[in-house]
């Protein structure tokens, strides 16, 4: 005797328990996951700066680990809609455990180039830990799709918070077992990542998008549009302009908050700053891009995602003018405003994200999500690159200020966004 099909409502209570598990894992993997990502933070640049000689090139580590995420992102891209969220995530965690291992033979070595090999494949930490906050709204529906992606972006505080603050003590590891003290937290970010990738691994189960195409009734839940990845992603953005719009604001807000936090570090260290110190400084920052996350999700739920968005633009300038305001070493000035950088990239994250994720049609929609992440990957890499020899030849302030820009950019996607919304309403699974 057949068993009798599950209901409607049977169905939504069942895709409700996947739903709530998948954010529970996805939490997990954050937080152990974004300590091998940012514990490195603080010295990247120092140590590029230690093995080059030369300050010009010190932000190329950081713009490299972007780079390598940006390509990365549309690579798991690909892998994601042919295998699922969970053998994509569990393979950018390994691979970014490679690259902590091979930032650490860097440093013994005093190789740049096998550093910034290290620091392409660091870049796929990165992508997983981006490509999570997606997963989360696979199954999550209109009412809360912000919510559950702000709620796992938030537990990248817990690593993100603890993993700066522990360059200190990854000094006194780095001694015990003889390798460079800068290279430290690149190898204990490296065994964070293998705990990612193994929580991953175990206990993503079922597969998140793979029930979202169950639901939506493909019988090959591992189907895969026709046309390349950079096609369908493309199509997608012809057809709903909302899209490319939350992609432009998402990019110029992540270039603006890595151009000027990835050479924080060098602006204080030439006032005489300590190395714990930095990495106060760069904790705060991070807890601003994280820790307010949910509530920053459960306003765009409620007030719409462009508007937050345009908030987002905002708080971005001031902290840009906090930052252009700052004396060499540690500061008021510098401690608010790369906190204030950090929230307005959450304000834009969230916001640019949840459109992204509600827009993009089911049959490419890791596709559409890995380009997005591309896109903002390439434009904050080069911002990154050109940071360093903005500050070499201008000074900090004058980056801050020259990054304005990109902030005021990001105000203006958002009321282009907001337009263009309401004439492509989200996509209805």
């Amino acid at each position: 005797m057949t068993a009798a099909a599950p209901t409607p409502v049977e169905q939504t209570a069942e895709i409700a328990v996947v739903q709530r598990r998948t954010v529970r894992v996805l939490v997990l993997t954050q937080a152990v996951g974004a300590l091998g990502i940012t514990i490195g933070i603080a010295t990247a640049s120092l140590l590029a700066k230690d093995i080059s000689g030369s300050e010009a090139l010190s932000g190329l580590v950081q713009t490299a680990q972007v780079l390598g995420a940006a390509v990365i992102s549309f690579l798991l891209a690909t892998v994601m809609a042919r295998r699922g969220r969970r053998i994509g995530l569990t393979t950018g965690y390994l691979l970014g455990a490679a690259g902590g291992g091979l930032a650490v033979l860097a440093g013994v070595v005093g190789s740049m180039v096998l550093l910034l090999v290290g620091a392409v494949l660091l870049g796929a930490g990165t992508s997983a830990n981006s490509a999570a906050r997606f997963a989360a709204t696979d199954l999550a529906d209109d009412s809360n799709r912000a919510r559950s992606l702000s709620v796992v972006v938030w537990a990248t505080t817990i690593g993100a918070v603890l993993g700066p603050n522990l360059t200190g003590p990854s000094g006194a590891f780095a001694d015990a077992v003889n390798i460079p003290e800068l290279t430290g937290p690149f190898a204990i970010g490296a065994f964070g990542m293998l705990a990612a990738a193994l929580v991953a691994f175990v206990m993503l189960r079922p597969d998140p998008l793979f029930v979202a195409r169950e639901h939506a009734g493909e019988v090959n839940v591992g189907h895969v549009a026709a046309g390349s990845s950079a096609s369908r992603a493309w199509r997608a953005v012809r057809e709903r302009p909302v899209i490319g719009f939350a992609i432009a604001g998402l990019s110029l807000a992540h270039a603006a908050m890595i151009s000027v936090m990835v050479m924080t570090p060098l602006h204080m260290q030439h006032g005489g700053a300590e190395l714990d110190v930095i990495g106060l400084v760069i904790s705060v920052h991070v807890l601003g891009m994280f820790a307010f996350s949910p509530l920053v999700g459960m306003l765009a739920d409620r007030v719409g995602r462009p508007l937050v968005l345009g908030i987002g633009g905002l708080v971005l300038v001031v902290a840009l003018l906090l930052c252009a305001s700052s004396p060499d070493g540690m500061s008021w000035q510098v401690t608010a405003g790369l906190f204030l950088l950090g929230l307005g990239w959450s304000f834009a994250m969230v916001s640019a994200s949840t459109m992204v994720a509600e827009h993009a049609p089911l049959d490419s929609r890791t596709h559409v999500q890995g380009t997005s992440d591309l896109v903002m990957g390439v434009t904050a890499a080069s911002a990154g690159a050109l940071a360093g020899v903005v500050v070499d030849l201008a000074g900090y302030p004058v980056l801050a200020l020259v990054t304005l820009a990109l902030a005021f950019g990001v105000a203006g996607c958002a009321a282009r966004a907001q337009t263009a919304r309401t004439m492509a309403p989200a996509v209805v699974e």
